[in-house]
């Protein structure tokens, strides 16, 4: 009993290092990435990628307002022009405005 918890705590111990030195590798190749990087540019870099979206965003409402329906409106223009039809059929034709 006492040798397995030797050993698990061995091999509990060697994966703990092995997993340090991973980690420590991947930091160091991200300090790598970076070192040529300076935070303005970066903040630049924000702000430019953040004004794109906006205008991708602004375009996209405008080209979906130009082929959303517009029924409410061909609505009204029909019953307008059905009520003109049936004024000039009655013969109550009745100008109004200016």
């Amino acid at each position: 009993m006492h040798e397995l918890m030797l050993y698990t705590s061995l091999f509990l111990a060697i994966s703990a290092f092995i997993l340090c030195c991973i980690a420590c590798a991947r930091v160091g190749n991200f300090i790598n990435a970076t070192k040529g990087l300076e935070w303005d540019a970066i903040a630049n870099i924000t702000g430019d990628l953040a004004t794109t979206k906006k205008t991708i965003q602004t375009l996209n409402n405008r080209i979906n307002g130009m082929h959303s329906p517009k029924i409410a409106e061909q609505e009204l223009m029909l019953q307008l022009l059905q009520n003109q039809q049936q004024g000039k059929a009655n013969g109550k034709t009745t100008l109004q405005g200016g």
